[in-house]
């Protein structure tokens, strides 16, 4: 019988003939922990009587969740990471660098990895072929101590994907709607497989888009394979020696095949307080929004950045909204920099954030006053999410996200001439 990509990924790192609903254990080739949960997941590991970490230089820390520090007691989880990072000898990527999903696809991913880290949102890096996913912080100070991990291989749901995007579409409105056929827990420990014929039109960071968000519904992974896209993305970055290809089987076998049309697809709008929540733009319209964010590890790239700056540029934003744009990472912020992105956004009333996840989870850099609305290209709109249980906020592309800056409303984005 076939293979998966799961099931191929999991099989060849544990040396087993690894079949969906089995248990391995295998090596990993990245564990990382994030300055919110990297306190907790050092403290367990001290905890358990660790001492040492298996392998320094597969294991990295990140700050950039609340970076620079916003507020005393993260200030001292900063000491305590860079303190533990100097004594471990592993990787420390400091306030400024970027957010730990960028910099993992930017440094680490790579196909038949398995990436595993100290937050949800690890399943970005599924968009190279790596079997990456979060862990709580007890197993990641487990995976930190031995170098590998257990797993319970995950069924999977295949999803065929077939057309074009269209003007005003973009990767973010097909998770979207995926989403939102999915619902919240659709995919519960399922590995969502993107596949189809159209795949090989996708960019990496269609693909990074994707796979961040098989999370919120509820996936244990989001993998594509190893194709000519990974091979170019990596090739770019000095990292071609890393490339194999990968690909399921043509028999392998999925629990389910869900069929998206990208040329089917319009703005797609996730209204509060829920991801699958998920309405068509036209649905939002006239919505007032105070507040319109642009980065995240699913939108913050230098592609997001550049749909962002085509619609505004020459433009002034809306003066009753303020548009905050947070770069993922410092190599996105000097791409966009020398392409004159970052220019056109700060001319049409932009405030530029350092690299960093920023106003995304609440804690600083944007926080949302009581009954502010908030269009984000983020992947969550939990109630408090970004500061206020009375704020709403709205998510949708960075297309839809800049025509709304222009306008003060939910706008569609195929409108702006």
């Amino acid at each position: 019988m076939g293979k998966t990509l799961a099931e191929k990924i999991l099989t060849a790192k544990s040396q087993t003939e690894a079949k969906s609903g089995e248990i391995v254990v295998a090596p990993v080739d990245l564990v990382f922990l994030q300055d919110t949960t990297g306190p907790l997941a050092i403290r367990q590991f001290e905890g358990i009587g660790f001492k040492a970490v298996a392998e320094p230089e597969k294991t990295a820390i990140f700050l950039d969740h609340a970076a620079p520090s916003p507020a005393r007691q993260i200030s001292n989880d900063h000491i305590l990471l860079r303190r533990f990072a100097k004594r471990a000898k592993c990787r420390i990527y400091s306030v400024g660098s970027g957010i730990c999903h960028q910099l993992v696809a930017e440094q680490f991913a790579a196909p038949g990895d398995i990436i595993v880290g100290a937050d949800s949102h690890t399943v970005t890096a599924g968009a190279l072929g790596a079997f990456a996913t979060g862990l709580g912080s007890s197993d990641i100070a487990v995976a930190m101590a031995l170098g590998k991990t257990w797993f319970r291989i995950p069924e999977t749901f295949r999803v065929d994907l077939t057309g074009s995007f269209t003007e005003g579409v973009y990767a973010k409105d097909a998770a979207l709607y995926l989403i939102g056929q999915l619902g919240a827990d659709g995919a519960t420990y399922k590995a969502l497989e993107f596949g189809g014929e159209s795949l090989a039109r996708l960019t990496m960071s269609e693909r990074l888009t994707l796979a961040n968000m098989a999370v919120e519904a509820g996936a244990k992974v989001g993998l594509f394979p190893g194709d000519e896209v990974t091979q170019g993305f990596l090739s770019a970055r000095g990292r071609g020696d890393s490339y194999k290809p990968l690909y399921p089987d043509d028999d392998a076998r999925y629990e389910r095949t869900i069929l998206v049309n990208l040329s089917r697809l319009e703005p797609m709008v996730s209204f509060p307080h829920a991801v699958d929540n998920v309405r068509p733009v036209s649905e939002a319209k006239g919505i007032k929004v105070q507040q319109v964010f642009i980065g995240t590890c699913t939108n913050g790239r230098v592609e997001d950045l550049a749909i962002a700056a085509g619609i505004l540029r020459g433009r002034k934003g809306h003066p009753g909204t303020r548009l905050l744009v947070a770069p993922a990472s410092r190599e996105v912020l000097l791409e966009a920099m020398e392409k004159g992105y970052i220019r056109s956004l700060v001319e049409s009333g932009a405030v530029i954030l350092p690299p960093g996840c920023a106003a995304c989870l609440g804690l600083h850099q944007g926080v949302l006053g009581d009954g502010e609305v908030c269009l984000s290209t983020a992947n969550r709109n939990f109630k408090g999410r970004m500061g206020s249980p009375e704020a709403e906020i709205y998510l949708a592309s960075p297309a839809t996200a800049a025509a709304s800056a222009l306008k003060g409303e939910i706008t569609d984005p195929r409108g702006i001439k």
